[in-house]
Formats: C-alpha cells, structure tokens, sequence
C-alpha cells in the first residue's frame, strides 16, 4: 500500500498524538511502525481489540502503569549467567509491578470473555520477586542494610569503626599540643582512609602516613598512626560489603533468569496492552466509537467529525458510498468544508482500518480499503502556485496507475488550475475512466459540467456545502443529492459590488448556464422547504412522544396510589383484627380471675362473668363497625443524617438513623434494639407530629394487661415483666401468630441476669405450636431476643 495519504489525510497527526499516550519507549516504537490491518476479519478484530481496553478504561480508569526500557536484554543477560546492576533489577522490579497492576485492573469489574483476555492471561506476576527486589535496593547506587542479615552486620561494624576513627582524630585536632601543626580543624577522606591536614613545615610533628599532597604544596594530609589500624580494618569491611553485595546481585540475577520463557510472553503481552491503551485512551480524547466493517466495499460515517478539530466548533457530516452510489461529486463555495469533508471520509476510514475507533456515531460503517488515493493540495500555497495545474495532473496519474476495485480515491479541485471549459472536461474524463476501473470516488469542484455530468449518470450523486449569504459563513453542512451553487453575484453584492456590474456579469452567462443556476435556485427554496417541514415534523413526533410519557406517567401514579390504598385498607384491617384479638385476651383473663376469686359465690361469679362479656362485646362490636380514623397527616423529612432522631410516622415510634437513604429511599433506623428499613416518606420529626399519647402504667403482676397502643407486629416486648406475666403474654402472643399465619416471630426479653429468657426458652419447649427457636442473630438483638419458628 502507499503510504503518502498518511501526511496528506493528516493521519500522521493521529499516530503521532497516540505515540505520546505510549508509556514505554518500545510501545512508541510500535505505533510509529503501526501497519493497517489487511482484510476485513482483522481489522474487525483490532477494532474489537480496542473498544474491549476502551470499556476497561471506562469502567476501571486507568491501571497503575509506568514506564519500562531495555528489559529484554536485561533478561538475556541474565539468562546467559551474567550479573544484572542495581539499576537494571529495579527496571525488572518495575516491570513485574506492571503485570501485577495490568492483572489486577483487569479484575476490577465483572465482564464477558473479551478479543483481549489472551493478552491479560498471559501476563505471569512475581510478586514475591518484586517485592524482595524493592525492599532491598533503594536506588541504582545504593543497596538496603536490609538486603541480607551479613550486610547489616557488615555495615554496622563498617560505623562503628568509624565512629572509632573520628573520635581519635577529634582528639588529635581539639589538643593543644597538636592543634598548632594542622591547617585546619577538619578531617578528609583520600584514597578510602581517614586523615588530618598538616601544614607542610611540622610534616615530621604528627606521625602517621602521608597519602596527599595540596596542589601548592603547603598542607600534607596525613594519615596518624593512632588510626592508621583502623582504616585498614575498614577497608578490610568494605571489601566484604562489595562482596556481600555482588552476591545478592548475583542471587537475583539468576531468579531473574530462570523467569524465561514466560518472562519474555509477559512483556510481549504488556507492551501490546500498552499500545491499546494509547489507542482507548485517544478514543477518549476524540469522544470515539467502534464502526461496523463491510464485507463489501463501502462505507456509511453517521455524525463523523474531524478528529484534528475542536469538538466545540467541529460540525458533524453524514458521508456514504459505494452502495447506492460509488461517486460523490461535492459542490460549493470556497472554505466551504468540501475539503474537509473530502479529509473526513479518507481519515476514519484510514483510522479504523490501523484499529483506532472512530469520532462518528456507532451506527457507522467503515470499508477496508487496499489503496487510499488522494491528491489534495492547497491552491493557495506558494510553492504550488506556479504549477498548480502540473502538480495535480501528476498525481493524479500515479493515482490512474493503482486505481481499481478496493480503492478509495479521493479528489480536491478535480481539473482546477487550467482554462475552465478544458479543465471541466478532463475532469469528467478522469473520473470515467476511473469508474471503469472500479475505485470509490470522492471529488470537489467548482465546475457547472460536472454538476451536470453527476446529474445525469447514474451512480454519481452530486453533494454540497452549504453555505449561510446572509452572514456570508459556511455552515460545513453536507447536503447529500444536491449540486451548490457558488453564490459568486450574491456574495459579491453583499459585499458591495454595484448592481448595475452584477447584472451586466449576467448577461454575460451563456443561457445553459443560466438554467443551470435557476434550477440550482429552485433546489435550494426546494431544500428551504424540506428543512422546515422536517422541522415541524420533528416538532409534531416530540410532542407526540412526551404526550404518551405524560400519558404513561399519569397512568403509573393513578396505579401506585391504588396500591397504596389498597395497602392503607389491609394495614387497617389488620390493625383491627390486632385490637379486637387483644381485646379477647383481656376478656378472657378478666373472665379467668373472676373463676379464681374464691371469695365470690359461682353464682355472682357467673353474673359478672355474663355483664362483662355483654359489655366487651358491645366494645367489640363498636369498634368493628367504626369507620377507620383518617391518617395522621405529617410534614415527610426530605434528608435525614446518621445519628438524627425521627418518628416513624407509621408506628408513632421514635427512631435512630443509622445510615443514609439507598438508591430505592430506603432508610435505615435503630428503634430500641431492634434494627429496621422504613421509606424516607414515611418518617418525620418528631415536632412535626403529634405526640404519641402516654402509654397506660402496666398493672401489678396480679393483673396482666396488653398495652391496647400496640399494632400488629411480628415481636412482643417483655422488657420490665416478671416471669408469670412474661409467659401470660408469649402464649397470647404465639396464639395471635397462628391466627395470623405466621412463621417466624420475635420474642424480645433483653440480657439481664438471664432468668427471664431460660425461663421462655423452657417454656418454648413444651410449647405445641413452636417448631424451633433460636438466640437473634446480629442486627436482631443478639442474645437480647429469642426468635421462633411456627408450626
């Protein structure tokens, strides 16, 4: 394939921009040598390839990645016995971070089996490795103490001794006596040992080793014999630290090398996710998306824009070709877009086929072309001015020589330059014979003829930029089906030519020409028109369409809020079976106590016994046939924080917020020591309602009452009762749940000295109508409550 389109299409611009997203030096090399894929099967798959890393990039952001070089020498290296250096181990350790991060942000979310799992799998972590490599070399010059228990020894005699040496040197510097002879009160380093300055002249004053000289001779820096033994015996250690050193070196140079073959799979697969992710990382950048690929030779760009120009001022084009039409000749007025149009088509096409997503709508489809011909040259260029006409007609014949089937030929200002009436027929010739020779085509000219000529072969569609004479601005609009005018008169009356000059250039047009134009004038009112019945009729569905979702909205809340009476209906008749239920209870234990009061005759036992059930049922009866009390109105809180007191609106209870609202408004809340989920509509503060009414004192143990406030529930408070009442009440409360038909209740009784749960739990299991109970769990009171599991 020739290469020239790259420059001129500006898909160098492209690579080069994906080049800078590389992050390692032999991924840069690899864009830059990037090759377009072949057939349509493997551009699909690159295609694939990059939106797979695209979504990865989207869902997970990006992985923790940096930059690595020459790591497969390194390992070679290695391989062969050598000994790796500080700073190459810290590149491996480096590298081996990178598969550990490329692994883990692969595993990051959930997904379907993906073109690029190979590439993730293949990547083999040493983490152990890494990590020993990291923790013992700090720099590429400097080793940890930590890096082996002999180094830190070493190192620690290597101070001590040290340490040892500038004590006695202190000494020799801070006496009196030997003070006088030295240049300055300090102490130096040469060759590796430990000396003091000694002016030139008391030289024989301080005894030891001379091991330098000053550069004029003045100061001799000696080494004193009181330390003379003990640099020697740092250098002795220092020589053991090297060799401690090359030995650690050489211990990790060889797990380096026994790392072949999979090392080497490892970084081949990293270097290939790299480049996929410069490619989704630029797809990001251009708001791209993944075409479809033809299997046939043409292609549709939805909404395509230029990717080299800004987003905000870049307006996007429709362009199709090759199925209903394999010529687009485009038309209008100069910086009008028909060249960038022409660049648009060449360059998405181009982008996907070397497996970058396109900035056009996913509904695209691009072609896999075998050759991309173009000449697009800037007229206005000075180098070309004085041979525009040549230059053109030279590519254009090395374009004549590779057209075919499977081409795309591009065209700018097709036979421009040249007289207009030989120009326009070479123009039409050109694109004939390219025709027969089966390429696409895409041409831009100001020519009537070929206007004319697109009108009137079929295969050829005319095309054009539209163009604003109001304010004298393209719109970079294309209008496929439609020739442009070139609105030279219009333009140049706007821009203040006189009229009587305008009308005398008319009467100069020969009279085709003329029809030529009014037929173009008739088109454009005709394009006018379509536009604003397209417009009204867009207008007509959108307002259709939010019609039918009021419509629907309607219907949707007119069903919730049945629902929720029918709800609000079961929940008070549920309330008042709770009360009539409890009501009985009482009944039956005031019948019961009267039986047991030995002090009354049976037949007054008897009387009272009859008053009291005409009575109670009376009560009952009346509550039966009251209408329910309307719902208690309140203010619903529109936020709550964690630690906020509420009232549960429902339930009259006040509650604890213990985490923020769901996604669904669901609020979580601590009452008593019960957890609980409740809407956030339903809960209120506690001003903004009234006050729940006391509750009645709880009789003596004598007489056990149930408190007539409670509502149906699953569980029964035995906080405060005695062991007699508390049994009282789990039978009622066990009777009122087989009523009900439930299965699981909750019995709560709290820790205390723990009599009254081994007293329930005793009683639970003799207990006909209990299948199994068990202490609650987390979130259900723990050892504080007792839950139950019916028959």
């Amino acid at each position: 394939m020739d290469i020239a389109y790259k420059k001129t299409l500006e898909l160098d611009k492209v690579l080069a921009r994906a080049v800078q997203l590389c992050a390692c030096r032999e991924t840069k090399e690899m864009m830059q040598d990037l090759q377009p894929c072949e057939t349509p099967e493997d551009e699909r798959y690159a295609l694939e390839q990059t939106n797979a890393i695209n979504s990865l990039l989207i869902k997970n952001g990006s992985p923790r990645f940096g930059s690595v070089s020459e790591v497969r020498r390194v390992v070679a290296h290695a391989q062969k016995g050598g000994i790796l250096s500080m700073g190459e181990l810290l590149e491996i350790a480096a590298t081996l971070r990178n598969f550990a991060g490329l692994s883990q942000w692969y595993g990051l979310s959930e997904h379907d089996m993906m073109p690029t799992d190979d590439l993730f799998y293949s990547l083999a972590p040493q983490p152990v490795l890494e990590r020993q490599i990291s923790d013992s070399i700090i720099s590429p010059e400097e080793m940890a103490d930590t890096a082996s228990t002999t180094l830190a020894d070493l190192r620690r005699k290597i101070r001590q001794t040290e340490d040892s040496i500038r004590t006695k040197l202190d000494a020799i510097i801070k006496n009196s006596t030997t003070n006088k002879f030295l240049q300055d009160a300090v102490v130096s380093l040469r060759n590796g040992r430990y000396v003091v300055p000694v002016r030139a002249e008391y030289r024989g004053e301080v005894g030891g080793v001379i091991h330098d000289v000053s550069s004029s001779g003045a100061t001799v820096f000696v080494e004193p014999t009181a330390v003379v033994e003990a640099n020697a015996r740092i250098m002795q250690l220092r020589a053991q630290e090297q060799e401690e050193i090359t030995r650690i070196l050489s211990a990790f140079s060889a797990q380096v090398g026994s790392l072949e073959p999979q090392f080497s799979y490892s970084y081949d697969a990293m270097l290939k996710i790299d480049l996929l992710l410069a490619k989704a990382r630029l797809a990001i950048e251009q708001g791209a998306f993944m075409p479809a690929v033809s299997d046939t030779i043409h292609f549709k760009l939805n909404k395509a824009r230029h990717p080299l120009i800004d987003k905000k001022k870049v307006v996007p084009v429709d362009i199709a070709l090759g199925d209903e039409y394999d010529t687009l000749v485009i038309t209008g007025p100069n910086t009008g877009g028909k060249t960038v149009s022409l660049k648009t088509a060449g360059l998405l096409n181009a982008m996907a086929q070397y497996g970058f997503l396109i900035p056009a709508h996913e509904s695209s489809v691009v072609c896999n072309f075998r050759e991309y011909l173009v000449d697009i040259g800037d007229e206005q260029s000075i180098e070309q001015s004085l041979s525009t006409f040549s230059g053109h007609m030279k590519r254009i014949s090395g374009i004549l020589e590779l057209a075919g089937h499977g081409t795309l030929t591009l065209l700018d200002e097709l036979g421009a330059g040249t007289d207009p009436a030989e120009g326009a027929a070479l123009a039409v010739s050109i694109l004939e014979q390219l025709r027969r020779q089966g390429s696409l085509l895409m041409a831009t000219t100001h020519y009537a003829e070929m206007k004319v000529y697109a009108l009137e072969t079929p295969g050829v569609v005319n095309a054009s930029c539209e163009f604003n004479v109001e304010t004298l601005m393209p719109t970079y609009k294309l209008s496929v089906g439609v020739p442009g005018k070139s609105n030279a008169f219009l333009i140049s009356s706007k821009l203040g030519i006189p009229q009587n000059i305008i009308d005398a250039a008319r009467s100069h047009m020969s009279n085709d020409d003329k029809r030529l134009d009014s037929v173009l004038a008739q088109l454009d009112d005709l394009k006018l028109q379509l536009k604003v019945a397209q417009g009204d009729a867009e207008k007509a569905r959108y307002e259709a369409e939010h019609a039918l979702e009021s419509a629907e909205k309607k219907r949707d809340e007119l069903i919730k809020k049945g629902e929720q009476e029918l709800e609000d209906a079961r929940r008070r008749a549920h309330d008042l079976m709770q009360n009539v239920q409890n009501e009985a209870y009482a009944l039956t234990d005031e019948l019961r106590r009267i039986q047991k009061d030995e002090k009354t005759s049976a037949a007054q036992r008897a009387v009272r016994a009859r008053e009291i059930a005409r009575k109670d049922t009376e009560t009952l009866l009346k509550k039966t046939d009251s209408k329910p009390k309307p719902a208690r109105e309140f203010v619903p809180l529109k936020e709550v924080q964690i630690g906020q007191e509420v009232l549960i609106a429902e339930l009259n209870q006040l509650a604890t917020v213990t985490a923020r609202p769901d996604r669904n408004g669901m609020v979580e809340v601590r009452a008593g020591i019960m957890k609980t989920k409740v809407p956030l509509s339903g809960l209120c503060a506690p001003d903004k309602m009234d006050k729940c009414p006391a509750h009645e004192p709880r009789r003596s143990s004598t007489h056990v009452q149930l408190d007539k406030s409670r509502k149906a529930s699953m569980e029964i408070n035995l906080l405060g009762y005695t062991v007699d009442e508390a049994l009282a009440e789990v039978d009622k409360f066990l009777d009122s749940g087989m009523l009900r038909g439930q299965q699981t209740l909750y019995i709560i009784h709290g820790n205390g000295t723990g009599a009254l749960r081994t007293a329930i739990q005793k009683h639970l299991r003799t207990h006909k109508a209990v299948k199994s109970f068990r202490p609650g769990r987390y979130g259900e009171g723990e050892n504080g409550v007792t839950v139950v599991e019916l028959k």
